[in-house]
């Protein structure tokens, strides 16, 4: 089940964080905390690797509001979607575990973001993951180009190429045959 509660309670922290002037820059790094709770969970013991691509949401959530891209998306009626990710997992979170999520831009190509998140445990840093993301106009459906969503926010120099790990991820992808 998704973490409604969750998310509520991180729509409201991040949304005060940022009326108190906790803000961040675009290209800023978001920390996001929370315990591992017992439904997060699996049969293994430790937090279910579906669940944490879900409460990496909340992280990307956190970020958007604290940036000044929340407001827009209200505003412009933009939605928010993912095109693609990628991940490693390296450590087992358990519940009861503290853990920060870590949430980056870490390259703009045209209409896409590349986000990079990652989810850490005393220092440690328990699983890497990269998505493609775009912001989308709720009525359409179609993606706003990179440039419109950053000028609506005040960032109209924003120049984020992607790394070469990141790019060859993103030629990686084009080659992948989708089933038709």
């Amino acid at each position: 089940m998704y973490p409604f509660l969750r998310l509520a309670k991180t729509l409201t922290k991040s949304s005060l964080a940022f009326k108190n002037g906790e803000k961040l820059n675009f290209t800023d790094t978001s920390e996001f905390h929370f315990i591992a709770n017992i439904n997060d969970i699996d049969n293994f013991l430790e937090m279910n690797n579906g669940r944490i691509f879900t409460l990496f949401d909340l992280g990307r959530f956190d970020f958007a509001i604290r940036t000044g891209l929340g407001k827009q998306l209200i505003k412009k009626r933009w939605g928010l979607v993912v095109a693609g990710s990628t991940i490693q997992y390296r450590k087992r979170i358990r519940a009861f575990d503290k853990v920060t999520i870590k949430t980056r831009i870490c390259a703009i190509e045209g209409r896409w973001f590349y986000i990079e998140q990652t989810m850490w445990v005393k220092d440690v840093c328990t699983c890497h993951a990269l998505l493609r993301t775009a912001v989308t106009n709720i009525k359409t459906g179609k993606t706003i180009d990179s440039q419109v969503v950053l000028d609506s926010i005040g960032y109209h120099d924003v120049n984020l190429p992607p790394d070469e790990w990141v790019q060859a991820w993103i030629e990686a992808d084009k080659l992948r045959p989708y089933p038709h």
